[in-house]
């Protein structure tokens, strides 16, 4: 009778691991995306109409003027992927995160860094990201310096 007044916490624990891995599982389709057609495209795909974009040297990109930055963007000339190292969700299943490390491949060079994405689930049931923030530099290739957790 208790278990029925509470609720099953196993379930709810059930429910909280299959969304995180859902959160995973559309970062690195995001990352994909990104790969196989552009990181304009792929941007545009997964950003929530409101999402925000955090840029180094640039206030906040928001909404509309998100699209328009990106929609400007140039992205011939570089690959940028990147890797889900973790994600967390809020107990109610609407709103979560992912962190990582990404790749920015140019011709000659590529350059690592990591990044955070917040997602929302839309009506539908798909993940789009909310926010989304990069911080470049590292120097080495990005798995030989994240630990990371599954």
């Amino acid at each position: 009778m208790a278990l029925l007044l509470t609720g099953c916490p196993t379930a709810h624990y059930v429910k909280v691991e299959v969304w995180k891995k859902e959160i995973k599982a559309a970062d690195k389709a995001f990352s994909d995306l990104s790969k196989k057609e552009g990181m304009k495209i792929a941007f545009i795909e997964y950003m929530e109409n409101d999402g925000v974009l955090l840029r180094p040297n640039h206030p906040p990109i928001v909404g509309a003027d998100a699209i328009d930055f990106l929609s400007q963007s140039a992205d011939t000339a570089y690959t940028l992927t990147w890797s889900p190292s973790a994600a967390d969700v809020s107990q109610s299943g609407d709103l979560g995160y992912s962190y990582g490390t990404y790749t920015l491949q140019m011709r000659d060079t590529a350059l690592y860094g990591t990044y955070v994405s917040i997602w929302k689930k839309q009506d539908d049931g798909k993940w789009k990201f909310v926010l989304d923030s990069g911080n470049p530099g590292l120097n080495t290739k990005p798995m030989d310096t994240l630990i990371t957790q599954e």
